[in-house]
C-alpha cells in the first residue's frame, strides 16, 4: 500500500487509525526536563530527564531510547564525558539536550504522556556518543544495544511504575537507530509477555545480526518501524525483512518507509530538513506516533 509521502506495509491493527494534526516545533524554547535518577538493570545509576504533562495524572508514558550518538546536542556533548549526579557542571545536562529529543518529549508531554529520556553513555563515561560506521569500536562493547542497553529500558520500566504520576501498566518504548534496536531486543527479551511494554515505536534501527537478538521477533505487542529507504548508515532492507519474518510469526508489526529520507529524518534542525525527503517524513511521524499510541493503549 503506498501514498503519496510512504510506502508502508499495514497490519489490520493498525490499519486506518485516524491522522492527528501537527505539533508546533519549538523545543528550543521549552523549559528543561527534570532531572531524575534511578537504577538500571545492571545496577549502573542512571541519568534521566523527566517530561511531564501540566496536572497530578495518573498519566499514560513513554520511554525514549537515544542513539548512538547519546542523547545531547552535538555543538556539546564532544566536551562531555561523565554524566552523574556527582558531576552538575557537566555542559551536557537537561539545558543541552538535542533538538529531537526536546521535540518529542515535549510533544509527547503535551498530548498527555510522561516521557523519560535515559542517557545510557553518560553514566558510563561516554557522553560524548559515538560518530557513523562506529559499529565496531570496541569502545562501544560497554554500552551496546544487545546486552546493555535493554537493562536500561527495563530500569526506566519500572521507575515509572514506582511514580504515582503514571498508570503503570500504560507504558509504551521508543527508539532511534542504535535506540530502535535497543528497543527491538527490549521485545525480544520481553517474549510473548504483555506485562512490560505495551507497544514500540522504532525509528531506523540496525537490523543486523550484530544489533539484534535474533532474526525474527516474537511478541504480543504492537510494533511500528519507520524507516528511511535513503538510509545512509543502517539498511531499511534488512529491516523489512525481519518485519516479513517476525509478521509471519505472528507479531503485530508494521513498516513505513519513507522515499527520500535518510537518517535522523525527525532531526527538526536546518541542516537535516534541508534533505527534501525528511520534512515530510518527520511531519507524518510526528502525527502517526500520537493516533498509534493512543489506539494501542486503549487494546
Amino acid at each position: 500500500m503506498s501514498s503519496r509521502i510512504a510506502i508502508r506495509r499495514r497490519s489490520a491493527a493498525a490499519a486506518g487509525l485516524a491522522l492527528l494534526g501537527l505539533v508546533t516545533l519549538g523545543p528550543a524554547f521549552a523549559a528543561p526536563p527534570e532531572t531524575v535518577y534511578f537504577a538500571g538493570g545492571d545496577g549502573t545509576e542512571l541519568t534521566a530527564y523527566l517530561f511531564k504533562p501540566a496536572g497530578n495524572g495518573p498519566f499514560p508514558a513513554i520511554v525514549m531510547l537515544h542513539g548512538r550518538g547519546g542523547p545531547y546536542s552535538s555543538n556539546v556533548n564532544k566536551d562531555c564525558a561523565l554524566v552523574s549526579r556527582n558531576a552538575p557542571a557537566s555542559p551536557c545536562n537537561a539545558g543541552s539536550l538535542s533538538k529531537r529529543h526536546m521535540m518529542w518529549g515535549n510533544s509527547w508531554a503535551e498530548r498527555g504522556y510522561v516521557a523519560l529520556l535515559p542517557d545510557s553513555f553518560g553514566p558510563r563515561g561516554k557522553a560524548h556518543g559515538f560518530g557513523r560506521h562506529t559499529h565496531d569500536d570496541p569502545d562501544r562493547d560497554d554500552v551496546n544495544e544487545r546486552t546493555v542497553r535493554p537493562l536500561d529500558a527495563e530500569g526506566a520500566l519500572a521507575y515509572l511504575r514506582q511514580r504515582s504520576e503514571v498508570m503503570p501498566s500504560r507504558i509504551l518504548l521508543q527508539g532511534w537507530s542504535n535506540g530502535g534496536s535497543t528497543a527491538l531486543n527490549v521485545l525480544f527479551r520481553q517474549g510473548t509477555s504483555t506485562a512490560g511494554f505495551r507497544g514500540a515505536l522504532v525509528f531506523y534501527p540496525g537490523c543486523g545480526d550484530k544489533s539484534l537478538l535474533g532474526p525474527t521477533l516474537t511478541s504480543r505487542v504492537p510494533i511500528q518501524l519507520f524507516l528511511a529507504a535513503d538510509d545512509e548508515e543502517v539498511s531499511p532492507t534488512l529491516c523489512s525483512a525481519m518485519a516479513d519474518r517476525s509478521r509471519q510469526a505472528g507479531t503485530a508489526i508494521d513498516v513505513t518507509i519513507y522515499p527520500g529520507a535518510t537518517h535522523g529524518f525527525d532531526e527538526p534542525s536546518a541542516s537535516r530538513q534541508s534533505v527534501p525527503g525528511n520534512r515530510p517524513a518527520m511531519d507524518d511521524t510526528l502525527r502517526r506516533a500520537a493516533s498509534l499510541a493512543s489506539e494501542w493503549l486503549k487494546q
